[in-house]
């Protein structure tokens, strides 16, 4: 793998900016010292200028217009981002030219042939930055997926029946929620929602038994929306008769090389990681009730999504894995 030197500004595309995703992927490149956002579209917004959309650009980024997508039709690029909804990105993606690295963002190309699962600390950096095709988790797989993964893949736990229990920001829903997720629909409650047929479930299972070599890998998944903008708390439940130091030491070792994710004795907060690409587990044990508690937080709009995608695109134009990405947590 080539490694670039870093004043050679690489001309990236998001489309999709209209979205939070889509946004956060803006903010996160616009003060990147790598890249040069060159084509920004969108279905909603598609004539603005960037600095009308988001009126804290500066610069010439600002000037930028949005234009609809056609994926025919693009600029010289070394990197696009496709953050569409989820049933968007298979057929644009298609017609995109075979040599530009993409980064789909949706959920149209997780565990697909030919693309590579980018949650990097899971699938490995090496095989991100030898990729052109790289499909993002999830915003609740990355969360949850990050906390079972020391304990799954060193056999701690079994590999079925896991059950997560999940609570999301309200960003999480993307922009098109509409009056649905509206203040007065959202303050003062919290309700679950899809049940037994949330879209992510398919894709921790298959990570799960990935990562197990198990064919009898299980998840039972419940998602929350909770009135607060952003943020994930993914608590898991799985057997095991390990203790809390034996989980905690698993996940020390498991995430010793890596530059996004902190193990805590404590439980994690969803607040902990806002505005950044952190990821916060932690554990806890019952040996005598065979039962292992993982805690996994994350920004819903960072490491399970604009950041975790951020993150890809370093290693797959050479970069610095971090560059971009050394964020502090905004608190409060």
């Amino acid at each position: 793998m080539p490694v670039y030197l870093l004043f050679l500004m690489f001309r990236v595309g998001v489309v999709g900016v209209s979205g939070y995703g889509g946004g956060e992927i803006l903010r996160l490149c616009a003060s990147h010292p790598g890249v040069q956002v060159v084509y920004a579209a969108g279905e909603t917004s598609a004539g603005q200028r960037l600095g009308g959309r988001y009126p804290g650009l500066s610069g010439a980024f600002s000037d930028l217009t949005i234009q609809p997508f056609d994926p025919r039709s693009l600029p010289d690029l070394d990197l696009l981002f496709l953050s569409l909804p989820t049933g968007d990105s298979k057929k644009a993606a298609a017609q995109l030219p075979q040599d530009l690295r993409i980064i789909d963002v949706g959920g149209d190309h997780r565990f697909v042939d030919g693309w590579t699962y980018g949650l990097t600390e899971i699938t490995g950096p090496a095989k991100i930055a030898d990729s052109d095709r790289v499909a993002d988790p999830g915003c609740f797989p990355a969360a949850a997926l990050l906390a079972l993964a020391p304990l799954v893949s060193k056999g701690l736990v079994e590999p079925s029946h896991i059950i997560i229990d999940a609570k999301t920001g309200i960003s999480g829903a993307g922009r098109g929620g509409g009056s649905t997720f509206g203040y007065a629909e959202v303050n003062e409650d919290v309700s679950a929602y899809n049940l037994f047929k949330h879209a992510h479930t398919p894709e921790m299972r298959e990570a799960i038994a990935r990562m197990s070599g198990s064919a009898e890998a299980s998840v039972v998944f419940s998602a929350h929306l909770v009135p607060m903008t952003r943020g994930i708390l993914a608590t898991c439940y799985a057997r095991g008769r390990l203790t809390t130091e034996a989980a905690l030491k698993a996940a020390r070792e498991f995430y010793a090389e890596s530059a996004f994710v902190r193990v805590s004795e404590a439980p994690p907060h969803s607040r902990w990681p806002q505005g950044t690409n952190l990821a916060f587990v932690s554990y806890a044990a019952d040996p005598a009730a065979e039962t292992v508690i993982a805690l996994g937080a994350v920004d819903n709009l960072g490491k399970g999504a604009a950041g975790q995608a951020v993150q890809n695109m370093n290693l797959m134009l050479g970069c610095p894995e971090q560059l971009g990405l050394d964020l502090v947590p905004m608190t409060p």
